[in-house]
C-alpha cells in the first residue's frame, strides 16, 4: 500500500486518492490512455521523410526481391541524392527497379545481403571494384538484424561453419584491375555439445526504410501475407524507423492480438504515394497436360525419383528447378507441408492469373498460393524453423558434393557471384535431411561428384542423398558415399567413370525407383 501512496503522490490529482488498489489503477489507465501524444510522426512527402539522411549513412531496406520494397522512399533517396550509402538488404533486386535504382546512380557503396541474384549490374560493379559486397547467409543476416534491436551484441549460429564465412576470405572488395583488397574476417569458433557455432555480431542502422500495408494513426503496421519479410525485424534495428503504407487507418481498427508491428518501434509513417508492386517472376499454374514433362529428359528421372524421398505428414523445404517440381509429384493421399525460407509454411501451386497476388511470392520470387491452413511469418521466424531443425527434409541442386557430403552450389570466384542465400541455413542443422538433386557432370563432362569440393563451400559434411540421371548415392559423413541405386542399362563401372571419387557398393543394389506417373 505504501507503494501506491507513493505512485499518488507522484502522479498528484491525476488520480482518485483512496486506499482501493483498483480505484487507483482505474484513474491511471484513464489518464494515460486519453494522452494525445503520439510515437510515430506523419509525412505527406516521401523526401521531407528521408531528406535528414546523411552521406555514408547505414540504410536498412525491408523486403524480399520486389516483395515488400519501400519502393516510394527509394525514389526519394533518388531524389535527394545522398550518397556513400552503406545499405543492408536482403537481396538487391533488379536494375532498374527498387535497390537497383540507387545502385544506378551510384549512391551506394557497400551492401549487405545475402543474394546477387539477376542484377547484372550490382555483379558488373562489384567484379569492378566500385561497390563493396558483404555476403552473408539470409538466415544469419535476419538474426543479425534481430539481434541487434534486440539488444544482443552477438550470438552463436551453425550456419557457415566449415565455409568462407567461417574461414574468412570471401571477397569484399576487389580493385579495378581485379585483385582482392578487402577480404571477410574469420569468425571465432566454439564447441556446444559436439557441434561447432559460429559468432555473429548484431546488425544495426542508423534508418530502416520499411514497406508495410496499413497502419493506424498511433504508429501502429501490419504486413500482408509475404511482404512481412525482413521488413519486421529491420522495424526494430533501427535509430530512425520510417514505413510507407498503402493505407492509413483509424486507432482501434486492428486488435492488438493482430498488430505485427507495435508502435514503439516506428518514428514515421507515410502513406504512399503510389505503388507499382512489380512481381519479378510473374509464374502462372498450366493447364492440365501444359508443360508436361519429357520422359526422355534426362531432369524428368530426378524429378521422379526425387518425389519418393516426401513422407506423410513431412514439412520440406524445396530449392528451384528439379526440388521443387518434384513436388508436382506428391500423392494426393499424402500431406507435405512445404516452407518458403522468405516466410510462408504450406505452399499451394502456383496461382491461375485472377489468383496471382504480388505480395505472395516464394524464396525463388516466383508467385504462388497459400493452402487452407497455412502461414506467413516474417524471415527471423522462418529461419528459426530451419536453423532449429523443425524442417524434416531440405531439398536442393548443387554445382559440386564431394565425398563426405561437403556441398558447393553458391558461388564461382571471380564468374559467378550470385550468394549464398538461404542454403547454408538450410544445410546447418543436424535434425533435418539434406537431399541434393543434381546432374551428374557438369557441362563439360566432368563429375560434380568429387573427392574434394574445389568450389566455395555451402555446407560442410551436410548432404545425406544425392540424386542424379544416373543413380542414388546415400552419404556417411565418415565413411563416405554408398551406391544405392543404379539406372536401368547403366553398369557400375560405368558409375565410376562418370564419379570423382571412390565409392562402396550396396549389396542390395537396386535399379532406379520412380514414382508412378
Amino acid at each position: 500500500m505504501a507503494a501506491l501512496w507513493l505512485l499518488v503522490s507522484a502522479l498528484g490529482r491525476r488520480v482518485t486518492i483512496c486506499r482501493s488498489g483498483l480505484e487507483l489503477f482505474q484513474g491511471c489507465a484513464r489518464c494515460f490512455a486519453t494522452s494525445p501524444r503520439r510515437c510515430a510522426k506523419f509525412y505527406r512527402d516521401p523526401v521531407e521523410m528521408v531528406k535528414d539522411i546523411p552521406d555514408g549513412a547505414t540504410v536498412m531496406m525491408g523486403g524480399f526481391g520486389l516483395c515488400g520494397i519501400p519502393e516510394n522512399l527509394i525514389a526519394a533517396l533518388l531524389r535527394t541524392r545522398v550518397k556513400d550509402l552503406k545499405v543492408v538488404s536482403s537481396n538487391v533486386g533488379v536494375e532498374d527497379f527498387g535497390l537497383g535504382l540507387l545502385l544506378a546512380t551510384r549512391q551506394v557503396r557497400r551492401i549487405v545481403c545475402s543474394y546477387v541474384g539477376e542484377n547484372s549490374l550490382c555483379e558488373k560493379q562489384y567484379l569492378a571494384g566500385e561497390l563493396e559486397l558483404e555476403l552473408t547467409p539470409q538466415g544469419t543476416l535476419a538474426e543479425r538484424i534481430r539481434a541487434g534491436g534486440a539488444g544482443v551484441p552477438a550470438f552463436y549460429t551453425p550456419t557457415g561453419y566449415g565455409t568462407l564465412v567461417q574461414e574468412g576470405g570471401a571477397p569484399i572488395r576487389y580493385t579495378p584491375d581485379g585483385h582482392l583488397a578487402v577480404m571477410s574476417q574469420p569468425r571465432e569458433v566454439r564447441e556446444f555439445h559436439g557441434d561447432h557455432f559460429l559468432l555473429e555480431h548484431a546488425i544495426r542502422a542508423d534508418f530502416a526504410l520499411v514497406k508495410g500495408w496499413k497502419a493506424d494513426r498511433a504508429g501502429n503496421v501490419v504486413f500482408r501475407r509475404s511482404a512481412r519479410n525482413f521488413n519486421v525485424p529491420m522495424c526494430k534495428a533501427a535509430n530512425v524507423t520510417a514505413v510507407e503504407v498503402e493505407e492509413i487507418v483509424d486507432v482501434g481498427t486492428f486488435p492488438p492480438e493482430d498488430i505485427h508491428v507495435p508502435n514503439i518501434y516506428v518514428d514515421r509513417v507515410i502513406k504512399g504515394p503510389k505503388y507499382e508492386k512489380r512481381i519479378e517472376r510473374l509464374t502462372i499454374r498450366k493447364e492440365e497436360g501444359a508443360g508436361a514433362l519429357k520422359e526422355e529428359d534426362p531432369r524428368t528421372r530426378i524429378i521422379r525419383r526425387a518425389a519418393l524421398e516426401f513422407e506423410d505428414g513431412m514439412y520440406a523445404n524445396l530449392g528451384i528447378g528439379i526440388p521443387l517440381l518434384a513436388s508436382n509429384f506428391i500423392s494426393p493421399h499424402m500431406t507435405v507441408h512445404l516452407h518458403s525460407e522468405n516466410g510462408i509454411l504450406g505452399l499451394g501451386p502456383f496461382p491461375t492469373e485472377d489468383e496471382v497476388d504480388p505480395d505472395l511470392i516464394n524464396a525463388g520470387k516466383q508467385t504462388v498460393t497459400v493452402l487452407p491452413g497455412g502461414s506467413c511469418f516474417a524471415s527471423d521466424d522462418s529461419f528459426a524453423m530451419i536453423r532449429g531443425g523443425h524442417l524434416h527434409l531440405t531439398m536442393l541442386g548443387a554445382m559440386q558434393v564431394s565425398k563426405y557430403g561437403d556441398l558447393a552450389n553458391w558461388m564461382i570466384p571471380g564468374k559467378k557471384v550470385k550468394g549464398m542465400g538461404g542454403a547454408m541455413d538450410l544445410v546447418s542443422s543436424q535434425k533435418t535431411r539434406v537431399v541434393v538433386t543434381m546432374q551428374h557432370c557438369a557441362k563439360d563432362n566432368t563429375p560434380k561428384i568429387v573427392e574434394k569440393c574445389t568450389m566455395p563451400l555451402t555446407g560442410k559434411r551436410c548432404v545425406d542423398r544425392i540424386i542424379t540421371e544416373k543413380a542414388v548415392f546415400d552419404v556417411h559423413r565418415k565413411r563416405g558415399l554408398t551406391l544405392r541405386e543404379l539406372w536401368e542399362g547403366l553398369t557400375v563401372d560405368d558409375i565410376r567413370k562418370s564419379t570423382g571419387c571412390d565409392f562402396a557398393v550396396c549389396p542390395n543394389l537396386k535399379p532406379m525407383q520412380q514414382v508412378a506417373p
